[in-house]
């Protein structure tokens, strides 16, 4: 499995970007895929992810209404669509991808996936 994560840039406040992960390699609507974000001397957090069968999402609370994260199952690709972007969502972003079909609860745990792909830069500066 190989996970490609692409979109990233900078930005200004207020905004947005449309980050990609392309997948190869996954069984079709199956499992989970999230995003993940990491900034200097943080750890790794989670942002958004969704389950391919149904589309079920969870967010995490500080993007709630700003970003909204969708697939393409055809395409094997996920998306998330990032809007009035703040400076805190300044980040190297990574997509991850489980092949169990977890719960939304879960969907926030770095330890329900089974693949990393690599980060893109985000920057959210005036």
């Amino acid at each position: 499995v190989q996970l490609q994560a692409s979109g990233g840039g900078a930005v200004q406040p207020g905004g947005s970007l449309r980050l990609s992960c392309a997948a190869s390699g996954l069984t079709p609507r199956s499992g989970i895929m999230g995003w993940f974000r990491q900034s200097p001397g943080t750890e790794r957090e989670f942002v958004a992810g969704i389950r391919r069968s149904d589309g079920a999402t969870r967010y995490l609370d500080l993007v709630k209404g700003r970003f909204a994260i969708s697939r393409d199952n055809a395409k094997n690709t996920m998306y998330l669509q990032m809007n009035n972007l703040i400076p805190e969502d300044t980040a190297v972003y990574y997509c991850a991808a489980a092949t169990a079909n977890y719960i939304t609860g879960y969907m926030a745990s770095n330890g329900a996936y089974d693949y990393w792909g690599q980060g893109t830069q985000v920057t959210v500066s005036s």
